[in-house]
C-alpha cells in the first residue's frame, strides 16, 4: 500500500464512530481492552502510529486479556473459534491457516491430539501466526513449544498474537469497507 493509500485508510478508521472502530479492531484482536484502548488513541497520525499503539497497548495488558484475545481464534486444522467472532475476522483466519488446506492426515490428526496435549499443559489453546507456515512447520513448532514453562508459554502465545494482530491491522487498513464484526 501506498503512504497516501496508508493515510487515506487510517482516515477512514478515525472517521468512523467509536462503536464501529472498536468492532473493527476487535476484528483484528479479539480483546475488548485492547480495541477499546487503541480506538481511545484515534486519531492516528499514520499506519506506523497505529501499529506502534497497538503494540504498546498489547503489552500493558494481562494475561486475561490474552487469553480473552486467544479465545476469539480456532485451533490450528479448526474453523470455529471458542468465542464468536464476526465473518471479517473468520474469513481472516481461514486465509492464514491455509497452509492447513492441503495436509496430509497423520499431520491433521498429530496436530488435533497436540492440541488437546497442550491445552491440558496450559489451559489455552495453542496460538500460532500461521500464515505463511505448513501443516508441518505449525506441528513442529507446536511441538517444541509444549515444553515451554507455562510462563514463558503465555509470553510467547502473547507474541505470536501480536503477530497476528499485526498482519490483521494492515488488512483492515487495505479493506473497504472494514470488515463486519
Amino acid at each position: 500500500m501506498t503512504d497516501a493509500g496508508d493515510d487515506e485508510a487510517i482516515a477512514r478508521l478515525d472517521a468512523l464512530p467509536r462503536a464501529e472502530a472498536e468492532a473493527a479492531l476487535l476484528a483484528c484482536c479479539g480483546s475488548s481492552r485492547w480495541a477499546r484502548q487503541v480506538e481511545d488513541r484515534r486519531p492516528f497520525a499514520s499506519a506506523d502510529a497505529l501499529r506502534a499503539a497497538a503494540d504498546e497497548v498489547w503489552w500493558s495488558l494481562g494475561p486475561g486479556d490474552w487469553l480473552e484475545a486467544f479465545r476469539a481464534h480456532p485451533r490450528i486444522g479448526e474453523r470455529e473459534a471458542a468465542a464468536p467472532r464476526g465473518a471479517g475476522s473468520r474469513a481472516w483466519s481461514d486465509g492464514e491457516q491455509a497452509g492447513m488446506r492441503d495436509a496430509a492426515a497423520e499431520v491433521r490428526a498429530a496436530l488435533a491430539e497436540g492440541n488437546r496435549e497442550y491445552e491440558a499443559r496450559f489451559g489455552h489453546i495453542f496460538i500460532v501466526c500461521a500464515t505463511g507456515r505448513s501443516a508441518g512447520e505449525m506441528l513442529a513448532l507446536l511441538t517444541r513449544r509444549l515444553g515451554n514453562e507455562p510462563a514463558e508459554e503465555l509470553r510467547a502465545a502473547a507474541e505470536e498474537q501480536r503477530k497476528i494482530t499485526r498482519l490483521r491491522l494492515d488488512k483492515l487498513l487495505d479493506t473497504r469497507p472494514a470488515p463486519a464484526p
